[in-house]
Formats: structure tokens, C-alpha cells, sequence
């Protein structure tokens, strides 16, 4: 068969190291050769000699739930072979994570990582149950981590001498050094008179960045429309 979806653009090639890579903009592969975790769900294709197993309580009982707010389970893959992750077609970004590195993301944009990477489930100081009851995981270590976003992300550089203020249903994570808070930006007096509506921002400060995307509205509340 000829045509443009046999083209080289589509056509997958072997790998050429283990490990994780973009595909394309929309899809993550990874050659396993040993474990990797990955968003439960999220494989769209695989082939080798590959288990997938739910990521339940460790050692002691502890159990370290997947991802965040959204309460998405993990899954190990182990054996030998490639997988394929994607999520609802949202563009992919692999994360390189060096030791001395620590980033929070938010659970939704998280698709798979390496085992050599630890994630601890962390509450967003100062955004409790009025910012949304955020709940992130913190990256540490040494690997590659793979995001989703919808749309092109914004990665917005934050200093001492200029704070960000972030909308908490669009940011996807930050430099985990960064102090966060709320901040209130109108009144409700002025949300009526015509205002944003944006009563109730995240504010980040220190040195580091944050990842923005360009949309406001979560899958779940896309769904509800």
C-alpha cells in the first residue's frame, strides 16, 4: 500500500535505546527493559514480551496513591518489549530530572516515568479546599517524566522581583522551591459588575518556573457541558 499515512512521519522505527522518547506530538514511547510506571489506562499499543500491573500499597501497607486531586492510578509495566502512552490526544512533553531537581505537577498531566524517579504526594500550601483542595506530586531523583497538556503549554519564568499568578485549573506544575499561595484578585462586588470571574489565584514566588496550559476548563467539567 502507498499514501501519505505510510509516510516516514507515521511509520514507527525500532527503537534505538531503552527508555522513554516522544513518538510524535501526541504519543510517548518506552522501551522497557526492566520497569517503568505509567498512568493507568494510558497504553494505546504495545509489543514484546510486556506485563501491566496496578500499582498498589507497598512495603509497610504505605500506599502511594498514583497521581493527585483526580485520584488516577498508576500501573508497572515490566518485561521486555515497547509500549505506546497517550491521554484523550493532549500533546506530550518529556521531562529530564537531574538529582538536586524536584518538580510538582499536578496528577492529570502525568503519563508514565522512569522507576528511578520518587514522587511523594503533597498538599499545595496555602491552596487548601478553597483553591480546588490541590493535591500534587513532588518529582525527585534522577529520570525522565512524561506530561500531557492540552494545547501548547506556557513555562513562565518567576523571580523574587515578579511573581506569577496562575488560574488553578490551568497550571500544571512548577519548580517545587517556589512559595505558593492564594491570592484574591476582585471583589465579588466587582465579579457581578462584570469582572473576569477570577476571584482566586494560585501565586508563586521565588525563583524558578511555571507550567501553564492554555485552558482553563478540567476534562471532568468539559464533560458536564
Amino acid at each position: 500500500m502507498k499514501g501519505d499515512l505510510f509516510s516516514s512521519e507515521h511509520m514507527v522505527q525500532p527503537a534505538h535505546a531503552p527508555g522513554m522518547s516522544v513518538q510524535n506530538a501526541k504519543t510517548i514511547r518506552y522501551a522497557v527493559n526492566g520497569e517503568m510506571l505509567a498512568r493507568q489506562g494510558a497504553m494505546i499499543a504495545y509489543r514484546g514480551n510486556l506485563q501491566f500491573e496496578r500499582k498498589g500499597q507497598g512495603v509497610g501497607g504505605m500506599l502511594k496513591r498514583a497521581v493527585t486531586g483526580e485520584g488516577l492510578p498508576l500501573m508497572t509495566v515490566r518485561g521486555q518489549g515497547e509500549a505506546w502512552f497517550a491521554h484523550e490526544a493532549q500533546n506530550c512533553f518529556v521531562v529530564d530530572i537531574d538529582p538536586g531537581d524536584a518538580l510538582t505537577v499536578n496528577g492529570r498531566n502525568v503519563l508514565c516515568f522512569d522507576p528511578t524517579l520518587a514522587y511523594e504526594i503533597k498538599t499545595v500550601k496555602g491552596a487548601g479546599v478553597t483553591g480546588g483542595g490541590l493535591f500534587n506530586s513532588v518529582f525527585t531523583g534522577q529520570g525522565r517524566l512524561g506530561l500531557v497538556c492540552e494545547g501548547n503549554p506556557l513555562v513562565i519564568p518567576v523571580s523574587h522581583q515578579q511573581p506569577v499568578f496562575v488560574d488553578t485549573d490551568a497550571v500544571v506544575g512548577w519548580s517545587a522551591q517556589l512559595h505558593t499561595s492564594l491570592h484574591r484578585s476582585q471583589s465579588f462586588g466587582s465579579m457581578i459588575r462584570g469582572g473576569s470571574g477570577e476571584a482566586v489565584q494560585l501565586k508563586l514566588e521565588g525563583e524558578g518556573f511555571v507550567i501553564v496550559r492554555p485552558s482553563e476548563a478540567t476534562p471532568q467539567k468539559a464533560q458536564q457541558h
